[in-house]
């Protein structure tokens, strides 16, 4: 009964299918937030970071039209009626450091600016050097506003000793 429903309600345009098992009411505003929200749920357990969370917090100028988010899933990505949702996988160990956004009485898991920073850093393993940070053209005046006790203390439970030479060369960058 239900799925006949979700079929006409597709039919007649009130829904629009996401993927299997998730969709949104026709009218509503497909805005930034929206999108953030939605990539929580489609694949969970996830939250936003890597380039949406550069993007929200204004640290890259380019526009992202990927969703970006990290999950303890595998790795995947979805292309729907939404947009692109990419997903990248950590150890459940790194599944942390993030916080609640409210969206429209829901809550969006999106992680913090330091912890954004150190999934980019950990999982982007070509980031060896500071003319590799200094390509990426990142707003250094967002980035001194990161909380570098609650980074270090995030860095700390990372436990990888890669991630930390790469923070060396990130921090010779932001302090140059």
């Amino acid at each position: 009964m239900i799925k006949k429903a979700l079929v006409y309600w597709q039919k007649k345009g009130y829904i629009i299918k996401i993927r299997n098992g998730h969709y949104y009411f026709s009218d509503i505003e497909k805005s930034e937030l929206f999108l953030l929200y939605s990539s929580n749920k489609i694949y969970a357990p996830s939250y936003v970071s890597l380039e949406s969370a550069l993007s929200y917090y204004s640290i890259i100028p380019e526009g992202v039209f990927t969703t970006m988010s990290i999950s303890t899933l595998k790795t995947n990505n979805f292309i729907t009626s939404l947009g692109k949702f990419e997903y990248k996988h950590v150890k459940s160990s790194l599944y942390f450091g993030y916080k609640l956004v409210t969206f429209q009485n829901k809550k969006i898991k999106i992680a913090t600016i330091e912890k954004t920073m150190l999934d980019y850093i950990y999982l982007h393993v070509t980031l060896n050097h500071v003319e590799d940070f200094i390509a990426l053209r990142w707003n250094k005046e967002v980035l001194k506003q990161i909380d570098f006790q609650l980074f270090e203390s995030y860095q700390f439970i990372f436990n990888s000793n890669a991630l930390n030479k790469r923070v060396k060369q990130f921090l010779k960058y932001l302090y140059a």
